[in-house]
């Protein structure tokens, strides 16, 4: 039985594309509007991009390196900023594409009565039901992994009351016609080019006869009583007391590297075997076979909270109490678990990485392009993976990486001179790895990021440190981070002190003031570089330590990090974000990108490292000073995870309680940015809230696991089950009067668990040694496989 809590419903269907509700199996996505009438379900395929395979590096960057590093030494830092600007970026991105449409249109005249939709997050099945004429009308409509199709069926409650008419549609250039006697397809192209929707073009989409992915999508009426006909671009349903809608589609894509027209794959026979095999199974057993696959995902971990909730009120009702200040601490619950729902439906093994807006997408000329924008948003999407236990939905960024060190291998040689493998602010799907927006389209300050490679390879040392497989250690990740860390042993250079430092380096998205007054944004060795590198460094000597190989090159990363500019205090007793404690630009900047060593990284510890903590406390305190109220949504779900490991529930809750008032009616988080004249749809602040909820209740980047380390006030009674930690441990927790009352820990590696409960505690109902200096942290021996019950001493 579901779980009401785990239920987003309306009253009436969704007007716009950000109140629709959305559904896909990681490579095809529906946004279902739930009209009564005429229903509309917007159509996503995830390899479905503008543009084609192209060498983007700029040949003549490499020559300008030097120049810009040595106006850098002397002080130039707006001169060094125009040089990059002219002479060492790369082109836009491509754009992610919105496939069509689904249409039916009831053959009935009427109002609609007891209207509701809703997305149920436990089944992945989106419902709409409504009375018309006296007849109840329902539809569902789910995405199946298993089978790779869209099932869509409507039911009357009385025999040969359902005709209707389905058609296809889309903004993209398509022809559409009749299939068999049951089916209708589509079929039609991606534009060869596509300028981003902030850039000024007077011909911003551009078709070329042979250039550019094609894709097909196909239609299949199965009716229950009844007749099926089609005609021209539309399927008739006529006198039917059922009927089930089997739709797939595919691209002709098939590798970043290979031409999609000459080398492509036939999507119309991938279509017309998806189809004929769903088509074996009755609806019944489709959705047994969905529900099988995605439950067994989404079941891992609950998420109980004995507190206030007006889970009695539609969703969209909910978000606008909330944000008439009353209290609903079960929005977090449904908030927390649609961050689940949406990284499954958007990132499976085999499919592309969920993008800016995960797979969903309206426009061909979308928000930033909806691609994978590296100095933060994909990265943030993945937060959760691991520690919500979804770490088979990591797998495509992996994918991607593997990709990108190809292609990286090219921009690192041509744009550095360096060995290895680099990538900057902005990825697509034909793995663009140079600087993005130029010449003298972008400024630096965010297309200038050479430090986005290093920043995923910590994904890639995370999957590891939660699960342990040497296999993958071996054969992907170190591969990759090695890789990586050579680009950068080539691009430091030391510094006037001998440090050695990245130059030129910038602080996504930030700029500065320089001693001379003047505003910019490249100087050298940020600290996000430092920390980044770092942090590389560290997980590829422990690598190959754990690996035994590369013992020289292990040698060298540690001289090298050795001689890394150490993190410092600034005059106003910040985390100093630059090599030089300047004053910043824009004070309430929305990145904390300076921050990253205390999370998501592990440079910075909370309890280890106070002097260093406080700092960062004082650099967020110096931020929210001019906080806006239209402040954009992914940076509060940083700051839930950053007050997290602080150790400070109250802020971390009042920062969790801002996002959850922030989001679209859909519960889709809003890029609300003063600069901008509408507000885009942005998925990273999903992501982001859900591994913030998590860290509030478990962390485990110190070495230990700590139970409970920012539980909110309001959060005095609850339970969670089944969220992971490093060292290959899965957690289960209850607590009441906000203190532990019973925890579970499952070994799945048989490792040393050293835990942290804010409280002395026992294992197994037996008398355990405290640690001297810590009476609240116990370590234990584990067996892989065997569960351990810790609970509180007397």
């Amino acid at each position: 039985m579901s779980d009401n809590n785990l239920k987003m419903w309306y009253r009436r269907p969704a007007s716009e594309w950000v109140e629709a509700l959305a559904v896909g199996n990681g490579r095809l996505g529906g946004m279902v509007f739930g009209g009564a009438g005429r229903e509309r379900i917007l159509l996503n395929e995830d390899t479905l991009w503008s543009g084609h395979p192209y060498d983007p590096n700029n040949d003549g960057a490499a020559e300008y390196l030097e120049g810009a590093r040595r106006l850098i030494f002397e002080g130039k830092y707006p001169e060094a900023q125009q040089l990059i600007e002219e002479h060492m970026l790369g082109p836009w991105t491509a754009s992610y594409q919105a496939m069509g449409d689904l249409y039916i249109q009831l053959d009935a005249n009427g109002e609609a009565s007891d209207y509701r939709r809703e997305l149920d997050l436990n089944d992945a099945v989106s419902r709409t039901q409504f009375s018309m004429n006296g007849v109840l009308y329902t539809r569902e409509t789910f995405v199946s992994a298993v089978d790779q199709v869209m099932v869509v069926r409507m039911t009357a409650d009385q025999p040969g009351k359902l005709s209707l008419q389905a058609s296809l549609d889309s903004l993209l250039n398509h022809s559409t016609r009749k299939g068999a006697h049951d089916s209708i397809r589509l079929t039609g192209q991606c534009p060869s080019k596509v300028e981003p929707f902030h850039y000024q073009s007077a011909d911003p989409v551009i078709y070329e006869e042979d250039k550019g992915i094609r894709f097909e999508v196909q239609l299949r009426a199965l009716p229950e009583g009844g007749r099926v006909e089609a005609h021209g671009n539309r399927l008739w349903v006529r006198g039917a007391t059922a009927v089930t809608f089997l739709l797939a589609a595919a691209s002709s894509f098939n590798g970043y590297d290979k031409d999609p027209r000459k080398e492509g794959k036939d999507p119309d026979r991938l279509c017309r075997e998806w189809v004929a095999h769903a088509a074996e199974y009755s609806y019944d057993e489709l959705l047994h076979r969905h529900l099988a696959d995605y439950r067994e995902l989404f079941g891992r971990v609950t998420l109980k909270l004995n507190a206030p909730g007006l889970q009695e009120l539609p969703t969209d009702e909910r978000i606008q109490a909330l944000r008439d200040g009353e209290a609903d601490e079960q929005l977090a619950v449904l908030f927390f678990q649609f961050g689940r729902y949406l990284l499954i439906a958007s990132s499976r093994p085999g499919t592309q990485p969920a993008t800016l807006q995960g797979i969903w997408n309206d426009r061909a000329r979308p928000p930033w392009a909806c691609n994978y924008t590296v100095n933060i948003n994909t990265q943030m999407n993945y937060w959760p993976a691991e520690t919500c236990n979804l770490a088979e939905c990591h797998l495509p960024l992996f994918d991607m990486l593997e990709d990108l060190r190809t292609a990286g291998k090219e921009t690192a040689r041509v744009h550095y001179k360096a060995r290895g493998w680099v990538s900057h602010h902005s990825v697509d799907l034909w793995r663009l790895t140079t600087p993005s927006g130029g010449p003298s389209k972008g400024p630096a300050s965010w297309a200038f990021w050479p430090l986005s490679g290093a920043w995923l390879c910590q994904h890639l040392w995370e999957h590891y440190s939660f699960g342990g497989d040497r296999a993958f250690l071996a054969d992907r990740a170190y591969p990759v981070m090695k890789d990586a860390a050579l680009f950068f042993l080539d691009f430091l250079v030391a510094d006037p002190e001998g440090y050695l430092v990245t130059n030129p380096s910038t602080s996504p998205e930030n700029t500065f003031i320089g001693p001379d007054g003047r505003k910019a944004a490249v100087s050298l060795g940020s600290t996000m570089d430092n920390s980044l590198i770092w942090e590389l460094f560290t997980h590829c000597i422990e690598a190959s330590a754990i690996l035994a190989t590369d013992e020289e090159l292990r040698a060298e990363l540690t001289a090298a990090r050795a001689r890394l500019r150490p993190l410092a205090v600034g005059r106003h007793g910040q985390l100093q974000e630059w090599f030089e404690d300047f004053e910043e630009a824009e004070p309430g900047h929305r990145h904390m990108a300076h921050l990253y060593p205390l999370h998501p990284g592990h440079q910075i510890n909370n309890r280890s490292d106070s002097l260093l903590a406080t700092a960062c406390r004082v650099s967020i305190e110096r931020r929210l000073v001019y906080e806006k109220e239209d402040a954009i949504g992914w940076c509060f779900a940083w700051l839930v995870s950053l007050f997290a490991r602080l150790e400070d529930p109250g802020m971390a809750h009042r920062y969790l309680i801002k996002l959850l008032k922030n989001p679209f009616p859909n519960l889709f988080n809003a890029h609300r940015h003063p600069k901008l004249t509408f507000y885009p749809l942005t998925i990273e602040a999903n992501f982001g809230a859900t591994a913030g909820i998590a860290e509030l209740l478990l962390q485990s980047h110190a070495g230990e696991l700590s139970l409970l380390p920012a539980l909110p006030e309001a959060w005095q009674e609850g339970r969670i089950s089944g969220l992971r930690a490093r060292g290959g441990f899965t957690v289960h927790m209850e607590w009441s009067k906000g203190k532990l009352k019973r925890a579970v820990i499952e070994s799945a590696n048989g490792n040393v668990c050293r835990i942290r409960a804010g409280a002395p505690v026992q294992v197994n109902e037996g008398a355990v040694e405290m640690l001297e200096t810590e009476p609240s942290v116990v370590q234990f021996n584990t067996e892989a496989g065997a569960a351990y019950i810790l609970t509180p001493l007397a």
